[in-house]
């Protein structure tokens, strides 16, 4: 059972405890944006449990995992960020938790398939054994398939995918059709089908292993601590002083060390252990934008060993890099946990303390977060940045006093001027700015709408070859058909000449007793009933085509003398059986070329006389066997009831 809490627009609209079944069933009815959860191990208990779960979601669903991706945090920790608390012991209160920090964008979504799509049209019933009419029905299946298929084939090519296609093919159609549309899941026209005859499968190709991607692009804000020279060492922080990057190399160029923190996060801070900042640090600062921090004096070795020893260092320049850092997050902590105490619930922590530290006052930031206009008081800002000012600069919390000195006054107040003026030739550029904007919008808006028709002229285009292409296939196809029957009834003609002129009995060719040459032959002339065959090999006999040839009527078997003679007497014994009759090559007057041939009349009537009085001996043999035996059952019960009597 889960504890399920449905959120739209930061509001809660309901909570509830539901089954496994019962939040598919939710979930397919509502596709909603996010399903998120603390732990994937709660819905899957391994890697493919989880590719099946991911492959029931709706397509427009993301699976959120809040606690992160590869490394994983408490949910403690990141509602913490959020300065969100909750009730560990309460279900509810931790599915409202998760549900409000992945609206806030914590967390990291599940990937597990690639941008390729597998769409599979098969048969959702097997043909079996079947009977009389078992071509008729595996045909009806496989034309089903197909059709099924090039309807999917006219959706994919309307839509303009790319997509490749494996057929198989099968008797009157297709048995299956697999399609690789290389595309995701969700932007294919098809949906899963279950019919009488035809199933639809869509299904994502699976990934090599199960990947994350953070669910939020905005980077995390670091405290850095750079140790320059020829080993250069990088310590990255983040606002509540945990570590997240610490290294150093011989090798790395400060682009390195540039591209190195672009992975981990975004600097806010960049801090150095020396009072003036070096200036490979600064280069380093200014291409971050961030605020610099540098000691009052330099921090002693025995300082810097107490700082950075609980979080452990390779060497010196690493530590010195760390303790530059951590000495940065000290100086604003006070500052930090403050902070924490005056935001509500619901705000992002990482981005109040950055804001705040580059100057914003605390209202201006929340009201900025909540999207509503901000009007800041005249003297609120100058304060609130002179709190956000690093160590050596002007005291924090302090109101700017107003000066006595009148030449002071004088450069304020053209300073004021100079940045007004400045501030009215960027609004007049943004005003520029503005309209070349929306004159360019308008021109992509032409380019587009022509490009669309084009396109879409191209599609139809597309399609309707495909239609034409596939057309000529089946024209083709049923041409062959056509020429394959007409074979059949010349063929039927010539035997229905012989018969008639009264010269002999056709004789259609068998090739042995087996289904396969039986097949061959229906297909080539056709076996009807009173038709007399005439079989070519008697190895290889199977019981089940003598009764085949009895069920269909056949008149006579003429078979070589050395089959009849000297072949398989079961073969003869399952003639006799079934009361098909089997007459000798010699007997008959048979003369055979190729596929036909012709027995002579009479003869053949003669035989088939000398084969049913076989076949009366035979049963009157069987008659007198069956007599024998019951006599000799009668006399064992009787000898056993005299034994007992006496």
């Amino acid at each position: 059972m889960y504890a399920l809490v449905r959120m739209e627009d930061s509001t809660i609209l309901s909570e509830s405890e539901v089954s496994a079944f019962r939040l598919f069933r939710l979930l397919a009815l509502e596709e909603p944006d996010i399903l998120a959860v603390d732990s994937l191990q709660e819905i899957a208990a391994d890697q493919h449990e989880l590719f099946e779960f991911l492959q029931h979601l709706p397509p427009a669903t993301r699976l959120v995992q809040v606690t992160g991706g590869e490394k994983k945090e408490s949910l403690g920790k990141v509602a913490g960020r959020f300065n969100i608390s909750f009730n560990k012991f309460d279900p509810f209160a931790e599915s409202r938790t998760i549900a409000q920090v992945a609206s806030l964008g914590a967390g990291a979504e599940v990937i597990a398939f690639e941008n390729t799509t597998d769409v599979v049209v098969s048969r959702h019933r097997s043909p079996g054994k079947g009977g009389w009419s078992q071509n008729r029905y595996a045909r009806k299946i496989h034309g089903a398939v197909q059709l099924r298929a090039r309807e999917i084939e006219m959706d994919l090519i309307a839509a303009g995918l790319r997509y490749g296609k494996k057929e198989t093919r099968a008797f009157g159609g297709c048995s299956r059709v697999a399609f690789a549309v290389q595309a995701v899941r969700d932007e294919v026209p098809v949906h899963p089908y279950r019919g009488a005859d035809v199933q639809v499968r869509i299904e994502g190709k699976r990934l090599d292993r199960i990947r994350f991607r953070p669910l939020s692009g905005k980077p995390r804000y670091l405290i850095v601590g750079i140790d320059p020279g020829t080993t250069t060492a990088v310590a990255a922080i983040d606002l509540d002083g945990n570590l997240l990057h610490l290294g150093s190399s011989r090798e790395t160029s400060m682009a390195g060390v540039i591209e190195d923190l672009y992975k981990v996060g975004k600097p806010l801070i960049v801090a150095s252990d020396v009072p003036e900042m070096p200036f490979s640090v600064e280069k380093i600062r200014r291409a971050f934008s961030a605020m610099a921090f540098c000691p009052k004096q330099e921090i002693p070795v025995e300082t810097k060993m107490e700082i950075a020893r609980p979080f452990g260092y390779g060497n010196d320049h690493e530590r010195d890099a760390l303790a530059a850092a951590l000495s940065a997050f000290r100086q604003y902590q006070a500052k930090f946990q403050n902070l924490v105490k005056r935001v509500p619930p619901g705000f992002d922590l990482d981005e109040v303390r950055a804001r705040v530290l580059r100057g914003q006052s605390l209202e201006q930031v929340l009201l900025d977060l909540r999207g509503k206009p901000v009007r800041v008081r005249e003297g609120k800002g100058v304060g609130e940045a002179q709190a956000a000012a690093p160590s050596g600069q002007e005291p924090a919390g302090e109101p700017a006093t107003v000066s006595q000195n009148d030449d002071r006054i004088r450069i304020l107040d053209g300073t004021v001027k100079r940045l007004r003026e400045f501030v009215a030739e960027l609004q007049a550029q943004v005003q520029e700015k503005d309209f070349e904007i929306a004159r360019l919008h308008a021109k992509v808006r032409k380019v587009r709408s022509a490009h669309e028709g084009t396109i879409m002229k191209d599609v139809e285009i597309t399609r309707r070859d495909a239609v034409i292409l596939s057309l000529k296939k089946r024209l083709r196809k049923e041409e062959r058909y056509t020429k394959n029957l007409s074979r059949r009834i010349s063929r039927m003609r010539k035997i229905d000449e012989v018969e008639e002129s009264g010269t002999g009995v056709p004789l259609k060719v068998l090739d042995g007793l087996t289904k396969d040459s039986l097949r061959r032959l229906e297909e080539y002339i056709g076996v009807a009933k009173d038709d007399t065959l005439y079989l070519v090999r008697g190895d290889g006999w199977g019981r089940s085509v003598v009764k085949d040839l009895a069920d269909r009527g056949v008149r006579a078997v003429v078979a070589p003398d050395s089959v009849v003679s000297g072949g398989d007497p079961q073969m003869r014994q399952a003639f006799l059986e079934l009361k098909v009759p089997l007459v000798g090559e010699t007997e008959s007057g048979a003369v055979v070329r190729g596929k036909q041939g012709v027995a002579d009349p009479a003869m053949l009537d003669a035989a088939l006389k000398d084969w049913e009085e076989k076949l009366g001996e035979h049963e009157r043999r069987k008659q007198t066997d069956m007599v024998e035996h019951l006599f000799l059952e009668y006399k064992a019960e009787r000898g056993k009831e005299v034994r007992r009597s006496g």
